[in-house]
């Protein structure tokens, strides 16, 4: 097996703990096996990060889909907030939530939120997919080319629409376009959401904690 000369020590650590490179890419620096890496470690008894850890890292690491603007005009500053203030509203909030997924059936809410997305986020668009959901008694392909003129998104980035068959007479009128989900791949884009709306929540004295309250 390859060796590492012993002084190679702090530097090995330093690599690991504080730039947080990977043993793979350390055994590529030096020019050794993977193996001589582990026991290198294991002789030196340098602690070794879990998966969590490592999947926390890799994902750190990884290049954005995004770049926002940084330089606002006061006209892109109201369209950051009003963005980040739709999606508060109509967005996925789950704290399990891997994407960005607005959902709405206003086309004035949906192009906003859509000019957010190019203007002030600069999206990449082919991470851009959209769901179509409608009623059995409605025109799919004909809702998805309104959408799809509204959004300036092509349809080949819309996905198997959900059509529900429990259509009722009273529900004429009702979402007469369907209602679309703006779903974009890139979990990093959904936490900077997050952090924006704190960020305005706190600016304006609204406490964004779970509130506890008891029924009367």
């Amino acid at each position: 097996m390859a060796t590492i000369n012993e002084k190679e020590y702090e530097n090995i650590r330093n690599l690991y703990q504080e730039r947080r490179l990977s043993m793979q890419e350390i055994s590529e620096i030096y020019k050794v096996p993977l193996d001589a890496i582990v026991y290198f470690f294991k002789r030196h008894k340098i602690p070794r990060r879990n998966r969590t850890e490592s999947n926390r890292i890799l994902f750190e690491r990884k290049a954005t889909a995004f770049k926002v603007k940084e330089k606002l005009s006061a006209h892109e500053e109201k369209l950051r907030i009003a963005g980040v203030m739709l999606y508060w509203a109509e967005g996925s909030n789950a704290l399990t939530a891997d994407k960005v997924d607005f959902v709405n059936s206003n086309p004035e809410m949906i192009m906003l939120f859509m000019q957010f997305l190019r203007k002030i986020c600069r999206i990449d668009e082919t991470k851009l997919r959209v769901l179509l959901y409608c009623y059995a008694n409605q025109n799919k392909e004909y809702l998805k080319d309104f959408w799809s003129s509204v959004t300036n998104i092509p349809i080949t980035k819309f996905t198997k629409p959900y059509v529900r068959e429990d259509y009722k007479p009273e529900k004429e009128g009702r979402m007469k376009y369907g209602l679309i989900h703006i779903r974009y791949y890139e979990k990093k884009l959904l936490l900077l959401l997050w952090k924006w709306r704190k960020e305005i929540a706190k600016e304006l004295g609204v406490d964004t904690k779970v509130v506890k309250w008891t029924r009367l």
